[in-house]
């Protein structure tokens, strides 16, 4: 969180815009902190995008049309199955640019992004920055537990911001308390 995911991501989806390639956008049905049918970064960058509840839904999105660039925003919440979806639209020839959270808040591996990963041609793995000493952070750290129960009960679909999260070195990562 706060590394810069989704504003790469939206940075790539306009490049591909200004080279007029047929692009589509999509972000999980559950991400609706800047409200729906909208992929934004914490910078105030934002596009519209088409929520979806599912991989099943994400494909039949993208079938029979001629996409030059699928971006997916908050791929974590669709699960494992989007490794294999991923992989088949890839082979079809769309670009497919993922953009998601490879931790959970516990410091556990987050999938399907490791294993999309794995299989990707590129991948750049961003870091934020530390709220507690100013380094390089991969983790982030629940903070509040509010809705979502005892902070330490990991909650793979809690969408939340800064208000529920602080990216974290490992130095300072207490992972599940």
């Amino acid at each position: 969180m706060f590394a810069g995911k989704s504003e790469e991501l939206l940075r790539r989806v306009r490049r591909a815009q200004l080279a007029g390639l047929e692009v589509e956008v999509v972000t999980h049905a559950l991400d609706e902190r800047h409200g729906a049918g909208r992929v934004a970064s914490h910078s105030g960058l934002s596009v519209p995008s088409h929520p979806v509840s599912d991989v099943p839904a994400l494909v039949e999105l993208a079938r029979g049309r001629h996409l030059d660039l699928l971006a997916i925003d908050e791929a974590q919440f669709f699960g494992p199955d989007l490794v294999g979806a991923a992989g088949d639209l890839a082979a079809t020839g769309i670009t497919v640019v993922v953009a998601g959270l490879c931790v959970t808040f516990d410091g556990r591996p987050f999938e399907p992004l490791p294993s999309l990963m794995a299989l990707a041609e590129d991948v750049v793995k961003l870091t934020a920055v530390c709220a507690v000493c100013g380094a390089d952070a991969a983790f982030h750290q629940r903070v509040r537990a509010d809705d979502v129960g005892d902070a330490s009960v990991p909650t793979a679909a809690h969408v939340g911001g800064i208000e529920s999260y602080q990216a974290r070195c490992r130095r300072h990562f207490e992972g599940a308390r």
